[in-house]
């Protein structure tokens, strides 16, 4: 994980429409950047969902919401439409950006390990500083929880 006070790696990515965003676009804005293991699973699924519910307000606190997992831009398209999500999804396959902000980790499930992306999110403050960082996240609480730090 990366550490708070230090500057937010920029990086270019689809979103589910395909056209591309870097973080350097929302400059001036704060950012939630979230990173999340898979579309249309249980705990990603409830993650995003209250985000989406919170969009508005989140808005309204002048920040935006940036989902990013390692699945494709047609998964995320799936992912939105299945859900109604009013907030860009930003695909990275090739795990650059994942890798860039250190949440590509070893990981165990049920004895299992693998390597798989940690559930983590970033707030990063309108001059690309990360202000926050939460490497514990609780899919269901995350979106109230940052609405809170906003």
């Amino acid at each position: 994980m990366l550490s708070v006070g230090t500057k937010a790696p920029d990086f270019t990515l689809p979103d589910q429409n395909g056209d591309m965003h870097s973080l350097s676009d929302y400059k001036g804005k704060r950012v939630i950047l979230y990173f999340y293991p898979k579309d249309n699973t249980p705990g990603c699924s409830k993650q995003a969902c209250g985000f989406s519910e919170r969009y508005p307000q989140i808005i309204s606190k002048g920040a935006v919401v940036l989902g990013i997992s390692k699945d494709s831009v047609a998964s995320h398209k799936k992912f939105e439409t299945n859900y109604n999500l009013g907030f860009t999804l930003l695909s990275d396959p090739d795990r650059k950006v994942i890798e860039a902000y250190d949440v590509w980790k070893e990981k165990k499930n049920y004895g299992k390990v693998s390597m798989g992306v940690v559930r983590t999110t970033y707030l990063i403050d309108e001059n690309g500083i990360i202000v926050m960082a939460n490497d514990k996240v609780k899919a269901a609480e995350d979106p109230e929880n940052m609405l809170g730090k906003l």
